[in-house]
């Protein structure tokens, strides 16, 4: 079932509901991105139906997404959209708030209650690197090639991508990433773990199908108490997190005995 299908964005759910795919429709421009597909991305999250338990991302042609359309730094911009160059000659709270509305497109992937896997092939560069990272978990083509270009063309990463890098592969390595600009290909990116699996190209979808048939298995509810603990620990120090592990740990008995508070 089809729910969504616009500006280079499609968003598909299956017949139970429980696994959806939002997938990036323009292969002719290798799944460039604009403002338009960063609010259709907004838009497929809200549309989510509230049993979707997984949601895969990919990317439709050769590239998974080549990063920002370079339309966006042109005069003229994109119809019916303000340029970059606008927006720079604009107040310091309408520009902010301008990129936070382009950043939603790239939060809601790491929700509690949902899995997102990224289905990488080819390039994924720039916005497309930062899309690859929303997602919790990425399995890769043997052609993946991420790269973060920002820095070279005088700006930096800025839709959310550094947090979950420098979680990935620690902050010396990130600074490397993003400052030299250079391609990370796919045997590096398991070695450092960025990606989580890396397969022939062929081998794609049935990677994802498998692995997503593997996390639906366990009970929903663990899952999501098990995502946010990990997702939690990070900020929380050793004897925080024990709390936590007890307290959701008390939770998921509780609702496995029929007990309510």
């Amino acid at each position: 079932m089809t729910l969504l299908d616009k500006d280079g964005v499609r968003l598909t759910v299956d017949d139970a509901t429980t696994v959806a795919t939002v997938t990036l429709a323009n292969p002719a421009k290798r799944n460039a991105q604009s403002p338009a597909l960063w609010r259709a991305l907004t838009e497929a999250g809200r549309l989510l139906p509230g049993t979707v338990r997984l949601v895969v991302l990919r990317g439709e042609g050769k590239s998974f997404s080549a990063g920002l359309d370079r339309q966006a730094f042109t005069p003229e911009g994109f119809d019916g959209e303000p340029s970059f160059l606008d927006l720079a000659r604009g107040s310091d709270a309408d520009l902010d708030a301008t990129i936070e509305e382009y950043q939603e497109a790239f939060t809601w992937w790491r929700r509690n209650d949902l899995i997102s896997i990224a289905a990488v092939q080819g390039h994924a560069i720039g916005a497309g690197f930062q899309l690859a990272l929303a997602c919790d978990l990425r399995i890769c083509a043997d052609d993946a090639q991420f790269a973060m270009r920002e820095t070279s063309l005088g700006l930096v990463p800025d839709l959310t991508g550094t947090h979950p890098l420098v979680g990935l592969v620690g902050y010396a390595r990130a600074l490397e990433i993003c400052a030299t600009g250079r391609l990370v290909q796919a045997d590096e990116a398991e070695r450092t773990g960025l990606a989580n699996l890396v397969v022939p190209a062929a081998e794609l979808d049935g990677a994802v199908h498998d692995l997503a048939a593997a996390l639906l298995a366990a009970p929903r509810d663990a899952v999501i108490e098990t995502k946010a603990l990990l997702r939690g620990a990070v900020e929380r120090t050793y004897e925080e997190q024990r709390v936590a592990e007890r307290a959701a740990q008390a939770r998921r008995l509780r609702d496995l005995a029929g007990v309510r508070d």
